[in-house]
């Protein structure tokens, strides 16, 4: 039997998943496995039998995924699972800067006890006018899942779409449109496009890509929009491209003091995956993913371990081994076993980065003996007998 503890309020449509070899617990030091989405795990101490964290969404920056890799931990995020909601948003988002919906609402608002306002109106509606989507160039920094259906979506729109993405996945690949154009320096994006949407992770080398830099290179008016961490863009700096008239217009969905309220900026309050169908989809793909690691040792869409995948174990035993990424770990991982007169049947080696991730099959189960001689080589993490 494994537990599971949930952070947040996870989706019951996710949680009606687990079957019957799992219950949900109220003491987190009693799982093996935690569900999250934006609680931060930060300043938490984490229970030395928990085995996974699976992250309802796709960022994991309110999780240590150092500290879990260090303890054989695996961390899971669940990537395009809120893609559509977040694809959504966007395209209202080009919207809402193409023409100047809100403010044209808000007239609306102010006058509503004008008894001829219909008639006021097509007097004012001239204050309100804009652009439409069609024609105009779209560049989008990062081809992922969300980055995808935004290309393709502007594309039945009308709009000429370029892509930049220099990690540019295969099935991210087959499942873009051919009329995207891939462009292979960013700065192509940024001197030839209307509208420019940021779909990348952020990370030490994107933190505030969007600078004073990359805003000079850009063409006067063109629209910004910001779906995916408020620190990719240097705010400061977009504030003042605002100021001098270069950036007509900057849509985000993270709210805060810099942005907040500011003329030029449209400021969503974080509804990119705020959908039922998002919330559904990503609890849905955290729990299998975390049921398939516990009970098979299996990882996919980790964020902190490789990928690996050996099905269903048919032998006797399956041990996974969290270890670091140096020669010489496998040859003392098999005589473990051989010195034991164990026969291994299958077995994988998976790294990533200063971590790696080894499964064995066997034809006899473990013994404790043979998982304290695993455990006591320099460089494992964690020993975890499977089955």
């Amino acid at each position: 039997m494994f537990q599971y503890y949930c952070l947040n309020p996870i989706s019951k449509v996710g949680l009606a998943n687990f079957t019957d070899g799992y219950a949900k617990t109220e003491a987190l030091e009693e799982a093996q496995g935690v569900l999250v989405r934006s609680a931060s795990m930060h300043e938490m101490e984490l229970p030395k039998n928990l085995l996974a964290i699976a992250r309802a969404g796709a960022g994991v920056n309110n999780i240590p995924l150092d500290q879990c890799a260090e303890r054989g931990i695996v961390v899971f995020n669940t990537p395009g699972a809120n893609a559509n909601g977040v694809k959504e948003l966007v395209l209202a988002g080009m919207l809402l800067a193409a023409r100047d919906v809100t403010g044209g609402i808000a007239w609306v608002k102010d006058n509503a006890s004008d008894e001829n306002i219909a008639k006021t109106a097509e007097k004012e509606k001239k204050n309100f006018a804009g652009t439409e989507l069609a024609g105009k160039k779209l560049g989008i920094i990062g081809l992922g899942a969300i980055g995808v259906k935004v290309a393709n979506a502007a594309r039945h729109l009308g709009m000429e779409v370029y892509g930049y993405d220099p990690y540019l996945s295969v099935d991210a690949a087959w499942n873009l449109s051919r009329d995207v154009k891939h462009v292979l320096n960013v700065e192509d994006i940024y001197r030839e496009c209307d509208y420019i949407t940021i779909h990348v992770p952020l990370m030490d080398s994107t933190r505030g890509m969007i600078n004073k830099e990359a805003i000079a290179q850009m063409k006067e008016g063109v629209i910004l929009l910001n779906f995916a961490r408020d620190l990719l863009a240097d705010e400061q700096a977009v504030l003042e491209g605002i100021a001098a008239g270069k950036i007509r217009k900057y849509v985000s969905d993270f709210p805060n003091p810099a942005t907040a309220g500011r003329e030029g900026c449209i400021v969503i309050p974080h509804l990119g995956a705020s959908t039922e169908e998002s919330e559904d989809n990503c609890a849905v793909m955290a729990v299998k993913e975390m049921m398939d690691y516990l009970e098979n040792g299996n990882i996919k869409n980790s964020v902190n371990y490789p990928a690996c995948d050996m099905g269903v174990c048919a032998q006797a035993g399956r041990v996974a081994i969290f270890h670091k990424n140096v020669a010489n770990m496998i040859t003392k991982f098999t005589a473990c076993f051989g010195d034991n007169g164990i026969n291994i049947t299958d077995m994988t080696n998976k790294s990533r980065g200063n971590v790696a991730y080894t499964m064995l099959d066997v034809e006899s189960p473990a013994t404790a003996q043979i998982v304290e001689k695993l455990s006591a080589i320099d460089g494992v993490f964690r020993v975890r007998v499977v089955k």
